[in-house]
C-alpha cells in the first residue's frame, strides 16, 4: 500500500497536521488550528479525518472540514467527549466525532486499513494510527521525548505501562509525531527505558 505524506506544522503549539494519501484518497490526521485552508488546498479525494486524541491543538479545525469536505472523523472512543466539551476551554469549536473507535481496533476506510493501536496515558484514548509502516503517533512519541502527562485525564501509570507496549512492539515503524521531527520506533527504544524510568519517579 504506496502512501505520500504531506505535514504542516500549525498554530502556536506547532501542532504536526498530516495528509496521508492513499491509492487517490486523502486521510487527514489531527488537523489543528488554522489547519482547513492548508487541507482544503491540498487535497482532491478527501475520505476521513483521524484523530490521534482529543486535545484542543489536534483536533481545532475537525468541525470546519468534517463540514466542508462532508466526511467523517475518526476518534479514539476514550477521548470522543474531547471533541464535544471542550475539557480545557480553549474555545475550540465543537466536533461530533462519527465512528468512536475501539482500543486497537482495525478499521478500513476506503482503499486504506488501519489500526488504532491505544497507548493511554498522556490522554484516556491516545493512540497511534498504524497505517503499514507508519504510526501518525500523536503525542505519544516524539525524537527523545514523550507526551506530558501532568494534564487532567492525564495517567502516569497508563503512560508507562504504555511505553512497555510500545517497547515491546515487534518491528519498526517510522514515527510521525504531533509535535517536531519524525522518528523511528527503532531508535525511540533506545530513550524509553528512561522515560519509563522516570515515570516510576
Amino acid at each position: 500500500m504506496p502512501i505520500e505524506i504531506q505535514k504542516r506544522p500549525m498554530g502556536a503549539y506547532q501542532t504536526n497536521c498530516y495528509i496521508v494519501h492513499i491509492d487517490g484518497e486523502d486521510f487527514i490526521v489531527d488537523p489543528g488550528v488554522g489547519a482547513t485552508a492548508w487541507v482544503k488546498a491540498n487535497v482532491k479525494n478527501p475520505v476521513a479525518i483521524l484523530n490521534t486524541h482529543g486535545h484542543f491543538d489536534h483536533v481545532w479545525s475537525n468541525a470546519e472540514l468534517q463540514r466542508d469536505l462532508d466526511i467523517p472523523i475518526y476518534c479514539p472512543e476514550g477521548d470522543c467527549f474531547m471533541l464535544e466539551n471542550d475539557p480545557f476551554s480553549q474555545g475550540t469549536p465543537p466536533s461530533r466525532c462519527d465512528v468512536a473507535v475501539k482500543p486497537d481496533e482495525t478499521v478500513t476506510i476506503g482503499a486504506a486499513t488501519m489500526t488504532f493501536l491505544h497507548f493511554p496515558g498522556h490522554t484516556p484514548g491516545c493512540s497511534a494510527i498504524e497505517i503499514g509502516d507508519h504510526w501518525f503517533c500523536g503525542d505519544l512519541l516524539f525524537r527523545g521525548s514523550i507526551g506530558r502527562v501532568d494534564f487532567p485525564y492525564s495517567d502516569p501509570a497508563a503512560m508507562r505501562a504504555s511505553l512497555q507496549k510500545a517497547m515491546e512492539y515487534p518491528r519498526n515503524v517510522i514515527l510521525h509525531p504531533g509535535h517536531g521531527p519524525d522518528t523511528t520506533l527503532e531508535e525511540e527504544k533506545r530513550n524509553i527505558p528512561y522515560w519509563i524510568k522516570a515515570l516510576n519517579g
